[in-house]
């Protein structure tokens, strides 16, 4: 039933986000989509199988094995459990933001992330453009999280919901109003906001690393307001993978276990 859940909100945003990009883009994109589609939801088949048959719905059974073994700070403390809910979701976001720092700042890491980040060009599909070891390693660590916060079950559920639907329109290829992008950007990672990440320029590259909320980007200053060139015409992907051959879905796969390029 969770992952039904998942699936369908999953589905239901991914749809929306491809009709919003085909009716109000941002950028051109200078890769057919049937060539990038294939391998973005590609790796997203994929991951999805090795997580089914590993440890797909982990986070949501820590959360209630830590309910029944009373492990964790918020089944330690007297907290209610609305607040609960709530400051798990927030903790929850805080750690996938340290987690996304990581990836940028430890090599080992960034063998795996760089996956996401080599795609060169920007659209909703980039939002599952993931190595299986990472999307593993990242859900390992939310098992550690979860029990060490004792984090509902239901905030877990409304989590996973919550990241993948923000990322899916924070990857988006998508042109908001002005006023809309500035405003929503007080409390939501932005397309706008989230495509400088995904720059060729390190600078920006390393910032803006939030997925939901913004603000712990301002908080933990990595915050970058605005791209050096326009949102149109920056380099999006990553200075050391330009070749289209080097990207395909079979090299993506072997990416982390080659030479690291020197960014």
């Amino acid at each position: 039933m969770e992952a039904m859940l998942r699936l369908g909100v999953f589905i239901g945003i991914l749809l929306l986000m491809v009709i919003l990009e085909a009716l109000s883009p941002t950028r051109h994109l200078s890769i057919p989509r049937r060539q990038r589609w294939t391998i973005n939801l590609g790796l997203a088949a994929l991951n999805a199988g090795v997580m089914r048959i590993s440890i797909g719905a982990a986070a949501w059974l820590a959360a209630n094995w830590a309910v029944e073994q009373q492990l964790g700070l918020f089944n330690i403390l007297p907290v209610p459990n609305g607040l609960n809910i709530l400051l798990s979701l927030l903790l929850l976001d805080l750690g996938i933001y340290t987690q996304h720092v990581a990836a940028h700042r430890w090599q080992w890491f960034w063998r795996l992330h760089q996956v996401h980040h080599s795609d060169i060009d920007f659209d909703t599909t980039t939002a599952v453009r993931f190595h299986p070891l990472e999307i593993m390693l990242s859900m390992l660590y939310k098992i550690l999280l979860v029990i060490a916060l004792g984090a509902d079950p239901l905030a877990v559920i409304a989590f996973e919901i919550i990241l993948n639907g923000c990322a899916l329109f924070n990857h988006g290829n998508v042109s908001l109003p002005p006023l809309v992008e500035r405003g929503l950007r007080y409390l939501l990672v932005t397309p706008d906001m989230h495509r400088i990440h995904h720059s060729a320029r390190q600078a920006e590259t390393d910032s803006n690393y939030g997925f939901s909320l913004s603000c712990w980007d301002r908080l933990f200053k990595t915050y970058c307001h605005q791209s050096q060139q326009a949102q149109t015409e920056m380099t999006i992907g990553l200075n050391e993978f330009r070749d289209r051959q080097e990207l395909s879905f079979l090299q993506l796969l072997a990416m982390p276990f080659r030479a690291l390029r020197k960014r």
